[in-house]
């Protein structure tokens, strides 16, 4: 976590989220107790602030200063309105090009796949509150920059942001090995939205049953499964072709 990124003590964290800071997550020592720790607990609760429970020798490889037992990562970008960005790219007359992350946690997959959905045109990326990788200094160098120039939206659950997207003509496709249909017999060339799933459990089963088309990416040799930051790429140029 860079040091510019991140604030440490209870008081401070609960001041930066009062202020409206855009705080990804916060690191809680175990077994921390305190009133002034359920003080930070409420608001974190409250806002739906992404926090986890580590031991204390995790936050001193954090900070080296007084921590209190809390520290938190604080994104550098600020996140986008899902609806009006919607709205705004409709307005913009050509086909939408979304990329939907489902709790995708680890922060350089999270920064490549934002390198290439920078360079290959997306409009937005959307990610849940919860369970997401943070926007963080890995993050930032991983993208190369791209962070700053391509819209996130962060939402509370990726259903509703699956069925925002339908309800205005955005057809969702998912990428699963659990279909038959790979990626090259799939229409990409109005409105879509592909969703990519975790490291390790892929696109949530719930998640599976209401988009609107799966595909996958064929596979010849004896390992099972890309990268998904490869994976994505592959399916984001499958698009881009289509489109040219």
């Amino acid at each position: 976590m860079e040091k510019e990124h991140q604030i440490f003590g209870i008081r401070a964290i609960i001041e930066a989220i009062q202020a409206g800071a855009t705080v990804d997550k916060v690191y809680i020592q175990k077994e921390a107790s305190g009133e002034l720790m359920k003080d930070l607990m409420k608001v974190l609760k409250r806002g739906n602030i992404n926090f986890s429970y580590v031991p204390v020798e995790k936050l001193n490889r954090l900070t080296p200063n007084n921590h209190q037992g809390a520290v938190a990562s604080v994104s550098p970008i600020s996140f986008f309105d899902l609806e009006t960005l919607i709205e705004t790219v409709l307005e913009n007359g050509k086909a939408p090009l979304f990329l939907i992350l489902d709790q995708i946690s680890d922060a350089r997959n999270f920064g490549a796949i934002i390198r290439t959905a920078e360079c290959t045109g997306v409009n937005g990326i959307i990610v849940q509150k919860s369970g997401s990788a943070p926007v963080n200094g890995d993050t930032v160098k991983t993208s190369a920059g791209a962070v700053f120039n391509i819209p996130i939206c962060k939402v509370e659950h990726i259903k509703d942001a699956i069925f925002l997207l339908q309800a205005s003509g955005i057809k969702t496709v998912a990428a699963t090995e659990k279909t038959d249909k790979n990626i090259f017999e799939i229409s990409l060339t109005e409105g879509v939205a592909i969703i990519m799933g975790s490291e390790d459990r892929g696109v949530n089963p719930s998640v599976l049953k209401i988009v609107d088309e799966k595909a996958k990416l064929p596979m010849f040799g004896t390992i099972g499964s890309l990268n998904v930051s490869v994976a994505c790429g592959a399916f984001l140029y499958e698009a881009v072709r289509q489109r040219q």
